[in-house]
């Protein structure tokens, strides 16, 4: 009796054990996932250095040297 008692122990702990550790390992293959942000820097109209997210920036059209040299206040 005694033995029986000791196999089913060990097994239970094996059991436990392996569940642990594949829910560990789930948890960090499918768990949550940080979004990788890139951020750009960029001139504001006062001179000022900033970054901003890619994701909050338009695609629009390219603007012209001259509105460049408009823009730009010497």
């Amino acid at each position: 009796m005694q033995e029986s008692q000791k196999k089913t122990s060990r097994k239970k702990f094996l059991l436990w054990t392996t569940a642990l550790v594949s829910s560990v390992t789930a948890f960090k293959i499918f768990g949550a996932k940080k979004k990788a942000t890139t951020t750009v820097r960029m001139l504001t109209e006062d001179g000022k250095l900033v970054e901003v997210d890619t994701s909050q920036i338009t695609k629009g059209r390219k603007i012209s040297d001259k509105e460049l040299q408009d823009w730009v206040k010497k």
